[in-house]
């Protein structure tokens, strides 16, 4: 073979084995295959369907939800819990001036509008309860008004990820189902080992053999 042509193979061998270590190939492609197999169950096609369905059936519904939660909306919802607290006051002294009228007892009056009006009286005894649960259901939306006020945001932000999660399900799987990244760089360095190796018998081979087979004896005494 043209020696000129075996100077340009060994120097493609040599490029072969070296081009992947100046890239970085090796740490790249073990890069790559770490974020295949973090990615594999998120991209699976059951994951990626529930994953759109929480988005559209349960996270972007709050987003018409969430305008509700504003700090304006809970101004007037805590002046709905200051009348609680009236009513409470009020009902307390609606019962003696209802004992007084119809002269009859507290407890007789109690029991007259538990059978006549059984809906007031249940709410009546209901309103310290009432006016805790109402209480605590503003304070979390107090806690919470910055958090509702992004949700908008967020949605929109969020939604190109789930198109695209579900736009690449069948391109994941063609790529996962290639040999392990880790591969790729000895698809470079075994075929230039052995084209420096054909380059180099064919360049020094022959010499070598000369060398070793020609060897001067040293002459007898």
């Amino acid at each position: 073979m043209n020696r000129k042509i075996l100077w340009a193979v060994l120097v493609v061998g040599l490029a072969l084995v070296t081009a992947p270590f100046a890239l970085s190939l090796p740490g790249k492609t073990a890069a790559g295959q770490r974020m295949l197999d973090g990615f594999r169950p998120i991209m699976q096609p059951a994951h990626v369907q529930k994953t759109a369905y929480y988005y559209d059936s349960v996270f972007t519904p709050l987003g018409k939800i969430a305008p509700m939660m504003s700090a304006a909306n809970l101004a007037r919802f805590q002046g709905y819990l200051g009348g609680f607290s009236g009513v409470q006051t009020d009902s307390a002294k609606l019962l003696p001036m209802l004992a007084q009228s119809l002269h009859l007892s507290v407890p007789q009056v109690q029991a007259l509008m538990a059978k006549q009006l059984p809906s007031m009286a249940a709410m009546t005894r209901s309103l310290p309860a009432m006016q805790r649960d109402f209480g605590g259901l503003l304070g979390t939306m107090q806690g919470n008004v910055g958090v509702f006020s992004q949700v908008p945001a967020g949605l929109a932000f969020y939604g190109p990820l789930v198109t695209t999660m579900q736009a690449n399900v069948d391109n994941y799987r063609q790529v996962d189902s290639l040999p392990d990244f880790r591969l790729f760089t000895w698809f470079f360095i075994v075929p230039g080992v052995l084209l420096m190796l054909l380059a180099g018998y064919g360049l020094f081979g022959e010499r070598l053999g000369i060398a070793v087979h020609h060897h001067p004896r040293p002459t007898p005494a």
